[in-house]
């Protein structure tokens, strides 16, 4: 799995016209699902999102993580994170998994945080012509690649 979290005052989806999901203080995290991908890189992926030290402190210094702030969490999936731009000028997916293998994935990884941690997790719609509006905080913006732990 593919994610980019980024730490945000405020974010939302809106599908067709219409705000979807939002939430406030928090992270935005856009996840992408890769056919070799299995429930290890849920767990580890949640693990990271919730406890990644990247909210100030007292003292201005990033030092907290998402559960020791309360903050809010809004997941989109983005099948783009798999793109591949070596050859030529148009983007190729062929990581990234086909639907029937990532809705499957990104469904349980949201219900996993939300269950195993007690999130309000707010997503967008799999599939869905999404935009999506941010208010990125610092800015910090982490990629993460369950691929490459090391």
């Amino acid at each position: 799995m593919k994610a980019v979290i980024q730490r945000v005052l405020q974010a939302s989806v809106t599908i067709e016209k219409q705000i979807y999901s939002s939430i406030g203080n928090g992270l935005l995290m856009l996840v992408s699902v890769e056919e070799a991908d299995n429930t290890e890189d849920i767990v580890w992926l949640a693990q990271k999102t919730v406890n990644m030290r990247i909210f100030n402190d007292e003292q201005g210094i990033m030092n907290r993580s998402l559960l020791d702030t309360n903050g809010e969490l809004l997941i989109v999936s983005n099948f783009t994170l798999h793109a591949s731009v070596k050859k030529g000028n148009r983007p190729t997916y062929i990581k990234a998994a086909k639907r029937e293998i990532s809705q499957p994935m990104y469904e349980n990884f949201v219900s996993y945080l939300a269950n195993i941690y007690n999130i309000d997790v707010k997503t967008g719609i799999f599939g869905a012509d999404m935009q999506v509006e941010l208010i990125n905080d610092g800015p910090v913006t982490i990629i993460i690649d369950t691929k490459n732990r090391i």
